[in-house]
């Protein structure tokens, strides 16, 4: 009646029906054949009308060099509005196998450099071109308007539905990029261990995006988890953060069964910055766990599988211990004791293995004068200053030494067996 308002809720209903009632079905299929064959007729202008709005509106297509590009847009464009098309004359508003084309398309767009949100708006503003163009299309007629409003739901299925499988295949595109590219960093290790050098294609754009070429200045680490494997997320994100030690965030890294090889360049032939870098991935990869030996210095390709070796010494002497024990950092005398080698073990006498289990189980005070005293060049006055303590004190532990382990302390090959002894039987230079 009038004056009487509408319940809640009715009055989309009302008016789509009023809509509805006033033109009739036949008429409607008309006005629906009408608007399919304007868009059929301006489906070129429309093609170029929504590249052109997507180049202006999306800036990374605009900036992207492929000139591909465009023309692999255009097609897309074009295929999408033919689903459309399709659906009208053959009632139904399009399927998930009619979008064969923009799986396609999703991996080239990865290829080509655009990112997944910047796809997924270039088809949003290709869809809502085609919405423009129907409205247009409607323009002066009641049917025309009516069949338009109608063509809401089939169009709104066609975006959601192709935005749908265009995300689907772009992430299925990316993971299998990923997989590829780790595959392709992993075999690159492998070649570089075997001692090949000479790359092109893929593997030599990789090595060059890394930072390494035939004459760079190079570490290589080697790092395992030192508790229970850790989940293949952590030791992934590991890997990455092992690439990214060299200047620049520039090295190479792969994982290889349960260890992690990493090439990193030096832009100076510094090796403190990525010692620096290495240390912090060990902290920040906390739940990785790993143990962490980086080789000396080496120059070129060609020295990696000597570098390999010197990492896998450096880190073999960690033992249980996650850490980083970088060969650059240590003196060669250091280095001579970390393979705490079973024959050298079994060369030191009985008194002086007995003396450091001892004294180690004591506290240590008896090596720890030692130790200071060989640093301060067999001088006891300058090693008791050093550890504060009474001169007296320093000569009566040297002698305490010298009595339980029959070496003479003024002799320098007695005191550098000793210093051996001890980094031995402590776990090297740990």
């Amino acid at each position: 009646m009038p004056g009487e308002s509408l319940p809640p809720g009715d009055e989309c209903g009302s008016a789509m029906g009023a809509l509805t009632g006033a033109v009739s079905t036949a008429d409607l299929l008309t006005a629906r054949a009408k608007i399919a064959a304007t868009v059929q007729d301006c489906l070129p202008s429309m093609v170029t009308a929504a590249t052109e709005a997507i180049w202006s509106q999306v800036p990374a297509y605009a900036a992207n060099p492929d000139p591909q590009l465009r023309i692999d847009v255009a097609a897309h464009i074009e295929a999408i509005f033919q689903i459309f098309l399709a659906g009208l004359a053959q009632e139904h508003p399009g399927t998930r196998s009619e979008f064969t084309f923009t799986r396609e398309q999703a991996s080239r767009r990865l290829s080509q450099g655009i990112s997944l949100a910047d796809f997924l708006q270039a088809s949003r503003i290709g869809q809502i071109t085609l919405w423009q163009r129907v409205l247009d299309a409607a323009q002066g007629d009641q049917a025309a308007r009516e069949a338009a409003l109608l063509l809401v739901e089939r169009i709104m299925v066609l975006i959601e539905l192709g935005s749908t499988v265009a995300g689907e295949a772009y992430v299925e595109a990316q993971q299998y990029q990923l997989a590829e590219r780790d595959r392709l960093r992993r075999d690159l290790i492998e070649d570089l261990l075997a001692s090949r050098t000479t790359f092109a294609g893929q593997k030599r754009f990789i090595l060059c995006a890394a930072g390494l070429g035939p004459e760079t200045r190079l570490l290589v680490a080697s790092a395992t988890p030192t508790g229970d494997s850790p989940a293949q997320p952590v030791l992934a994100a590991a890997v990455a953060a092992i690439a990214g030690t060299g200047r620049g965030g520039s090295g190479l890294a792969a994982l290889r069964q349960n260890e992690i090889v990493g090439v990193v360049p030096l832009a100076h032939g510094n090796p403190a910055d990525a010692v620096t870098g290495l240390r912090q991935v060990c902290a920040k990869q906390a739940e990785a766990r790993l143990a962490i030996g980086v080789s000396t210095v080496h120059t070129g390709l060609h020295e990696v599988p000597e570098a390999y070796a010197e990492a896998q010494v450096a880190r073999d002497a960690l033992g249980a211990r996650d850490g980083v024990l970088a060969l650059p950092m240590l003196s060669a005398f250091d280095y001579l004791v970390l393979r705490e080698a079973q024959t050298a073990q079994r060369l030191i006498r009985p008194e002086v293995r007995r003396f450091v289990t001892e004294d180690v189980a004591a506290g240590g005070a008896l090596i720890s004068t030692l130790v200071e005293y060989a640093a301060s060049d067999l001088n006891a006055k300058v090693a008791a200053q050093r550890l504060h303590l009474h001169v007296n004190t320093a000569y009566y532990r040297l002698e305490r030494i010298a009595e339980r382990t029959g070496y003479d302390l003024r002799r320098l090959a007695d005191v550098v067996e000793l210093l051996i002894a001890i980094r031995l039987l402590r776990g090297g230079s740990r």
